[in-house]
């Protein structure tokens, strides 16, 4: 069965973090417990706006690439653990199993590749010292660069380092669902992607419904229905996510997951750096949304897809 490794990183605490290796991604044992009420029922399908949303393109003082540094922090943190699982745990026995076959890799969530070039260099460099190890025979490495339909690929393929040692390819559309075929990929890798949701929960847009989150553009100082209905969506797109990497990954394959996370804020008083940006950022649309007509039909496009775990 795939590996599954998991890296969670604290936003209060940026050197903290927790790893966990799993026999299988979907190992019932491992399914997320923390919230006794989550549904798994729902699954997760894509809406009509679904893919529309992208990390902002380009290279400009706006772009996701120059407003990042965080998230590329994450990825010089995780590049130890990263080293250590390849050699220990990754099995290269069925790469020449069948003559010409490249070692697959897949970024999902890979924005413009300003941080996922340094990630696949580790996790490339990585496979390789495992083949001279235990072969003489070095796979040809293909990288699929997979976001939504909308992203900037563009730029991604303009700032591929000339000097990679891979064959570079791009795969649009959510990585909710199935995007390649079943065991044709022998590495995943997921970095600060996870925690985007796939939809904004009904409930929260239903002014009918307890969970209705009037006011608000995010869950954080909401009521615990609202906290709920954001959980319940989360658990269903990672539930659909690992589902659809299990039927792609192959025997013996990996995946590593840096998934960001913060302290749990349910019920404190206490303003993390992530609750209190939020409220900062739905403080400031509110207030654009006050300035024009039909202003609670505006103000439910606000609503933030984002679920940080604790």
């Amino acid at each position: 069965m795939a590996q599954l490794y998991g890296m969670a990183n604290c936003f209060r605490y940026p050197r903290t973090s927790i790893r966990m290796t799993l026999s299988s991604p979907l190992d019932p044992k491992h399914r997320i417990h923390h919230h006794a009420n989550l549904n798994f029922d729902e699954k997760t399908t894509e809406m009509p706006l679904l893919g529309l949303y992208a990390m902002n393109g380009g290279e400009g003082p706006n772009s996701y690439a120059q407003n990042s540094s965080y998230q590329r922090g994450v990825v010089d943190a995780a590049k130890p653990i990263i080293e250590e699982e390849i050699a220990t745990k990754l099995d290269i026995g069925h790469v020449f199993s069948t003559p010409v076959k490249p070692f697959r890799i897949a970024d999902f969530g890979c924005s413009t590749g300003h941080n996922s070039f340094p990630a696949m260099q580790i996790i490339t460099e990585s496979v390789q010292k495992k083949f001279r190890s235990e072969t003489s025979q070095i796979p040809d490495f293909q990288v699929l660069f997979n976001d939504q339909v909308f992203n900037d690929f563009n730029t991604l393929f303009r700032s591929i380092p000339p000097q990679k040692n891979y064959h570079a390819a791009a795969v649009a559309g959510p990585f909710h669902g199935r995007l390649l075929p079943k065991a044709s990929l022998d590495f995943a890798y997921c970095s600060c992607a996870l925690n985007w949701i796939s939809e904004v929960p009904k409930a929260v847009r239903d002014d009918t419904s307890p969970a209705w989150n009037k006011g608000r553009v995010h869950y954080t100082g909401a009521v615990q229905e609202v906290f709920e209905a954001y959980s319940n969506r989360y658990a269903n797109d990672i539930g659909s996510f690992l589902e659809a990497r299990a039927e792609e990954l192959v025997s013996g394959g990996l995946m590593a997951l840096l998934v960001p996370a913060a302290p749990c804020f349910e019920h404190s008083e206490t303003f993390y750096t992530t609750q209190s940006e939020l409220e900062l950022i739905g403080s400031c649309l509110v207030d654009m949304a006050k300035k024009v007509k039909g202003q609670h039909l505006f103000r439910s496009y606000f609503l933030i897809l984002c679920y940080v775990f604790a």
